[in-house]
């Protein structure tokens, strides 16, 4: 390829040009300085200095962007849990494996006929991956059904999810995590709660109601899949707010405990339900019915696989990957990471499991001339602690992209820094915002207990756009201070 021509001669370049960029030693842990880096250098070895770096394990890589010249490392070969910052290689082999244009469908099948209003079969929804869906479509689905006629329904209402294998949760979830949308199960059928599209979650919020009462509880959407304990207790203005939201790890009885004080908003979460596909036909149910459409009182709700022979009576695209991509990365959305994994692995190999995803992950990695040896990973969106990167590969990655066909989308995906749009910002809209980072540094971020990261693209002050990747785990203190400090100084480099 190309782009590994002008690398190599790039890397030529390091060895005969006297001074031309930062040279590492073999231990990768302290750099030489060119006169034209020299400032930067010194700049990022005093913040390097820092009590929260020096007390976390740390690495760092900085590259030119226009000859993926190393300018800069630390560490660069040290395999350190990256986090949500893994995503940029979902992100990457999904607009390659799938394509910018690629949408996911859903359709409503019968396999029984209508007559005078009754449709006399079951109601079948297969689904095919969509992180998207919303109960408004569902209640478009039920409006098309009342329009062809349909008032009633004598069979079943059946979910099939079989797009997918029934791994629900990647490796590495932990159990106090599990009732939160970050660590939704995964399922080619799910719904979404709002446009921020946490497929597989249910907001749940809690609001004062009337003095020494138990507080006012909403669903969105409503569904009765989740079974709420209600503990809490209003309290008079003033006191402190000790409102509790989560799910008992295993079911669906979702606890709100503690005080909610007259005249606060209370508090809401985002939970995970434990199956998406039997959430998506409670929802759908509650559409149907909505528009009038009734039920034998046989009907029942269940998974099942859709006959061959079923006809078509509605269905939908969602937007193209190039759209979802953003709400993806931006957000940093976990669900979006393991459905795209599951489907790349359908796409490519026929089978819609994390083993077929990652694999596609992994080769794609190996085709534009990164080592996956040097990548382990066991999901897609990061969230395992057992994953492993090296900031010289993660750098590489964000190289080699540039010359990809899809490089803008894949651009316009990451988090831009202080910018308070939460789909142009991401999860950097509250973070850099001085002059100088402001606008000019776009960045993937990365979090969980005790690891952060941030890894992107600068542009400096002269014009040029460097490409830094910073890892760290093993955190006593939080490094966000010091890693935004770094791509800071990078962004004011003259």
């Amino acid at each position: 390829m190309e782009i590994w021509k002008k690398l190599l001669i790039s890397v030529v370049s390091i060895v005969t040009i006297s001074g031309s960029v930062f040279i590492s030693t073999s231990e990768d842990n302290t750099v030489e300085a060119a006169t034209s880096y020299g400032s930067l250098k010194s700049a990022i070895n005093n913040i390097m200095a820092d009590s929260r770096m020096k007390s976390a394990t740390t690495a760092l890589t900085v590259r030119k962007a226009s000859t993926g010249e190393i300018v800069y490392q630390y560490n660069g070969d040290k395999g350190i849990t990256p986090a949500s910052s893994l995503k940029l290689l979902t992100a990457a082999a999904a607009l390659e494996t799938l394509g910018e244009d690629y949408r996911f469908p859903t359709a409503v099948y019968t396999n029984g006929q209508v007559q005078n209003g009754t449709l006399n079969g079951n109601l079948y929804m297969r689904g095919k991956g969509d992180p998207t869906l919303l109960k408004s479509d569902f209640d478009n689905f039920a409006n098309s059904l009342v329009k062809q006629g349909i008032k009633r329904i004598s069979g079943n209402i059946v979910g099939d999810d079989s797009w997918y294998d029934s791994v629900r949760l990647s490796a590495g979830i932990l159990a106090e995590d599990e009732p939160y949308y970050y660590a939704a199960p995964i399922s080619a059928l799910t719904v979404s709660p709002n446009s921020d599209f946490d497929a597989g979650s249910v907001i749940v919020q809690a609001i004062p109601s009337i003095n020494g009462k138990a507080t006012k509880v909403t669903l969105t959407p409503q569904t009765s899949v989740l079974q709420v304990v209600n503990k809490s207790r209003t309290v008079p203005k003033g006191y402190k707010n000790t409102l509790k939201i989560t799910r008992q790890v295993g079911t669906n009885k979702v606890i709100i405990s503690g005080n909610s004080p007259v005249g606060t908003y209370g508090t809401k979460e985002w939970i995970s339900v434990t199956d998406p596909t039997l959430y998506v036909l409670d929802v759908f149910k509650k559409s149907l019915q909505a528009k009038g459409i009734t039920f034998i009182p046989s009907s029942v709700v269940m998974k099942g696989k859709t006959p061959d022979n079923a006809k078509v009576l509605e269905s939908k695209r969602s937007k193209p990957l190039k759209d979802i991509v953003i709400p993806f990365m931006k957000l940093s959305n976990n669900t979006h990471a393991e459905m795209l994994a599951k489907e790349m692995g359908k796409v490519k190999y026929g089978e819609g499991s994390w083993n077929a995803g990652l694999k596609v992950m992994r080769e794609y990695a190996n085709s534009i001339g990164l080592d996956s040896t040097k990548w382990k990973f066991e999901d897609a969106s990061g969230m395992s602690y057992s994953n492993k990167i090296t900031t010289r590969e993660l750098s590489l990655l964000l190289y080699a992209v540039q010359s990809e066909p899809w490089y803008k989308t894949f651009s316009k995906s990451l988090p831009v820094a202080g910018i308070s749009d939460r789909f142009v910002g991401g999860t950097l809209r509250n973070r850099l915002k001085t002059t100088g980072a402001r606008g000019n540094i776009t960045a993937k971020t990365g979090s969980l207990e005790n690891i952060k990261s941030l890894a992107g693209y600068a542009k400096t002050k002269s014009g040029e756009t460097l490409i830094f990747t910073v890892l760290t785990e093993k955190n006593k203190t939080s490094t966000i201070p010091a890693l935004d400090r770094i791509a800071t100084t990078i962004a004011n480099h003259y």
